[in-house]
């Protein structure tokens, strides 16, 4: 190598426009009051009970409702399930989703 070669040095941070971060939707501030839903997903439900009872305890005036997903490799989102799951969403003001294997 000879006193007078030069290198490039490149950086590894990309060139991009800032975005801001945000969430998918705003925090809500309590539970109390509230509906949630609790999506179970494999063999789930046993932590979702315990949960269920915590969040009870916690804020006697919520509601708490129930989703179990069909299968782990079956999204909700695929036409057969589709319309069930949306309907359950659409119903609930904050979700917990737990997997058990």
């Amino acid at each position: 190598m000879s006193p007078s070669s030069q290198y490039e040095v490149l950086s590894p941070w990309a060139e991009a426009d800032p975005i801001s971060q945000r969430g998918l939707a705003p925090r809500l501030t309590t539970l109390e009051g509230k509906k949630i839903g609790l999506f179970i997903k494999r063999a789930a439900a046993p932590i979702q009970d315990v949960v269920q009872k915590q969040l009870k305890a916690r804020f006697p005036n919520s509601e708490i409702t129930f989703y179990k997903g069909q299968s782990f490799s079956v999204s909700e989102l695929e036409p057969q399930n589709k319309g069930k799951f949306e309907d359950w969403i659409r119903g609930v003001d904050a979700v917990v989703l737990a997997v058990g294997d």
